[in-house]
C-alpha cells in the first residue's frame, strides 16, 4: 500500500486484498481502544494485551468475512470482548488450582497511596467478568448499553440490567469496605 486511504472503509478493502500495510493502519487505529475494551473485562494489565493480541490474530485471520458496510470497529470490537472472556474463563481455570502467595492483611490504613483505586479493583473483582465487562465499558468508557450488547453479544436490555446489578454489588462490597 503505497498511499494511506483516509476512508477506514477504504482500509478494510485493501486489508481484504492482502495488503498487509493496511491491516497494519487497522491495527494502530484501533489498538488503544481495542485495549481499554479487553481491560474493561479482564482488568489485569498482561491478561488485556493477551486478548488484545488474540483478536487481532482471529480479525486478521477473518478479515474476508467482515462486510464493509459495517462498522469495522464495532466489529473488532465484539472480537476483542470475546477473546478478553475467553482469557477470563482461562484464568479462573487455572487459578482454581493456585494458593496465594500471601495471605492480605486484616488492616489497611486508607492513607495509603492507591488504596481507593485497590479497593475499586477489588470490588471489580468480585463480580461476574460480563457485568465487570458492562459497568467499565458503559461508566468508564462511555459506550451506550445498545453499543455494550453489540460488543458481549447480549441483549440490549441484559447489558442495562447487568448494570444495574453491577453497581448494586459495588455499592455493597464498598460499603463492607469501608466500614472495616
Amino acid at each position: 500500500m503505497t498511499e494511506r486511504p483516509a476512508d477506514e472503509k477504504d482500509i478494510v478493502l485493501a486489508a481484504q486484498r492482502g495488503e498487509q500495510a493496511a491491516f497494519s493502519e487497522l491495527v494502530r487505529r484501533h489498538q488503544r481502544r481495542a485495549y481499554a475494551v479487553a481491560r474493561a473485562i479482564v482488568i489485569n494489565h498482561e491478561d488485556a494485551e493477551d486478548a488484545v493480541q488474540e483478536a487481532f490474530l482471529h480479525a486478521y485471520r477473518a478479515i474476508d468475512r467482515f462486510l464493509p458496510d459495517q462498522a469495522f470497529g464495532a466489529w473488532l470490537h465484539r472480537i476483542v470482548a470475546n477473546a478478553a472472556l475467553d482469557v477470563t474463563r482461562r484464568r479462573k481455570v487455572r487459578d482454581a488450582d493456585e494458593l496465594p502467595e500471601t495471605v492480605a492483611s486484616p488492616f489497611r490504613d486508607p492513607a495509603e497511596k492507591g488504596e481507593l483505586r485497590a479497593r475499586l479493583t477489588e470490588a471489580l473483582n468480585t463480580l461476574p467478568a460480563r457485568q465487570r465487562a458492562v459497568i467499565v465499558l458503559h461508566d468508564v468508557e462511555g459506550y451506550k448499553h445498545a453499543e455494550i450488547g453489540q460488543m458481549l453479544d447480549i441483549p440490549e436490555g441484559t447489558a442495562r440490567s447487568d448494570l444495574h446489578y453491577a453497581r448494586s454489588q459495588l455499592r455493597q462490597v464498598l460499603g463492607a469496605l469501608r466500614q472495616s
